[in-house]
């Protein structure tokens, strides 16, 4: 997983949390704790397909473009972050006349798959509104 679906994630639930008002990608960083740069990136991507609006230039911003109870994390993690369960490197060869060798990248293939598999299944289950009022929970908890 990237940091990248943690961004697209907390940038919604922000937006969420002040449907009616705009927000910076300066704005949104510095309530996420990184670079605005990083921000924007992310949220041309949420923007690109639809999960907010932005409008250019001066008193412009980001606005929420979807509904927070429809929004899953599973999307989010499709978005930002499909695949990297999985290593970039796995070990074995399928060239060696060994049958642990050669049949390891597959079978790893075939375990990583299956846990991304579970772990979009978990996110599936947890829409943007819903990480909302675990916030709000926390916060109250706090008191």
């Amino acid at each position: 997983m990237n940091s990248e679906f943690t961004i697209a994630v907390h940038s919604l639930v922000l937006l969420a949390y002040r449907p009616d008002h705009m927000a910076t990608s300066d704005m949104i960083a510095h309530n996420v704790c990184t670079h605005p740069a990083r921000v924007r990136k992310v949220m041309a991507l949420l923007r690109k397909h639809g999960y907010v609006a932005a409008k250019e230039g001066t008193g412009g911003g980001f606005l929420l473009h979807c509904d927070p109870e429809q929004v899953t994390l599973a999307e989010m993690y499709r978005l930002t972050s499909m695949g990297s369960v999985k290593p970039g490197w796995c070990s074995g060869d399928v060239e060696q006349d060994c049958m642990i060798a050669c049949n390891m990248a597959t079978v790893m293939d075939d375990i990583f798959a299956g846990a991304e598999k579970q772990l979009i299944d978990y996110f599936g289950q947890m829409t943007i509104r819903d990480v909302l009022e675990q916030l709000r929970q926390e916060q109250e908890r706090k008191r």
